[in-house]
């Protein structure tokens, strides 16, 4: 079954005409590093645990010396001594005897096994069992989660808070992580003035800038408002190509057409290549995307709610390819994707 639809194939044909991991990487400290990309593997410079621990509190005895205990027959060890967290070695217990364990304390290799609390009657610095335990029972092995030399959080991964602590608990404080991207932010339009201006008949506030700036944010990218741009068409392509020395990724909200003119379609195809000129869906027809070389350049629709949607759909899967993330396309918020067509008229 196939399950693509008009969005889904012009959102991979968008993605795949990018290129990926644009922005080169830096350093981070680990304190800095939530919500960053991880640019490189972060490899587990030790055995995780660093060494065979104990699962639960108990007495480590011989798995050998527990065949045969039963009700009618139990098996009692002498206690020998007591292991706890931050020692730094565990004896093997000898024929007949038990060393009382704590919860995470080290725990010595070889054929022994951990008698839980409620499996073991203890009497003064006896305790006897009624039933046989398998070899490593209860012990969880040096290098269980993960062997010294693999890939502990893999390139690619957005920082959240169980992979900042799992790269804590390494030892490693600075990380290699994508820069984030720099995203040119345009309104256009004659009619559209900034959002603290007093409004007159005819104009219309820009609330787009600061919205897609937040959603920019969002998104790992840091945001630059260029201002609004008017319908003037030589004026906006140099604002464009100015904006393109500095940016890795522009976009602009509003002015698909103009005077029956496609104007920004011909804007994108005047600074760079134009890629998807509108997607044959509901509420589709504002959605333009093209590039400069490397720089995704991204139109979406000037009505706020449409803008925001656009940019869900298309910036974000633009700005996770150039910083490499492992990430699925974004889901339509509204979820018509499968309207391709609009409804027939009444």
């Amino acid at each position: 079954m196939n399950d693509s639809s008009p969005l889904v194939d012009a959102q991979q044909q968008f993605v795949d005409a990018l290129k990926a991991k644009t922005t080169g990487s830096e350093k981070c400290r680990l304190s800095a590093a939530p919500g960053r990309t991880l640019a490189s593997d972060v490899l587990a410079l030790t055995d995780m645990p660093p060494y065979h621990r104990a699962i639960v509190e108990g007495w480590l005895v011989n798995s050998a010396d527990t065949k045969g205990a039963d009700e009618g027959q139990p098996v009692t060890f002498t206690i020998t001594g007591n292991v706890i967290p931050g020692d730094e070695s565990c004896p093997m217990p000898g024929a007949g005897e038990a060393i009382r364990v704590a919860t995470g304390s080290i725990v010595v290799d070889g054929p022994v096994s951990i008698i839980r609390p409620w499996e073991g009657k203890e009497d003064g610095n006896s305790v006897s069992i009624t039933r046989p335990f398998p070899p490593r029972f209860f012990i969880e092995e040096q290098g269980y989660d993960l062997k010294q030399g693999a890939a502990a959080v893999a390139a690619g991964t957005v920082l959240g808070a169980a992979e900042i602590g799992t790269i804590a608990s390494l030892g490693i404080d600075e990380i290699e992580v994508a820069r984030a991207p720099k995203v040119t932010l345009f309104s256009s339009g004659d009619e559209v003035i900034p959002y603290t201006e007093a409004l007159k008949p005819g104009s219309i506030r820009d609330s787009n800038s600061i919205m897609l700036a937040t959603a920019v944010t969002e998104a790992g990218g840091i945001p630059v408002i260029a201002g609004i741009k008017g319908d003037n068409f030589d004026k906006f392509v140099e604002a464009v190509q100015h904006a393109l020395a500095s940016a890795d990724m522009v976009v602009i909200s509003g002015g698909t057409a103009v005077g029956g003119r496609n104007f920004i379609s011909e804007l994108l195809s005047t600074v760079g290549d134009l890629i998807i000129d509108g997607v044959p869906m509901r509420s589709g027809r504002p959605l333009i995307m093209g590039k400069a070389g490397d720089i995704p350049i991204i139109c979406v629709a000037g009505h706020p709610p449409e803008a925001l949607r656009g940019f869900h759909l298309f910036g974000i899967a633009a700005l996770n390819k150039l910083m490499g993330r492992e990430a699925a396309l974004p889901l339509d918020p509204n979820q018509d994707s499968q309207n391709s067509q609009p409804p027939p008229a009444q």
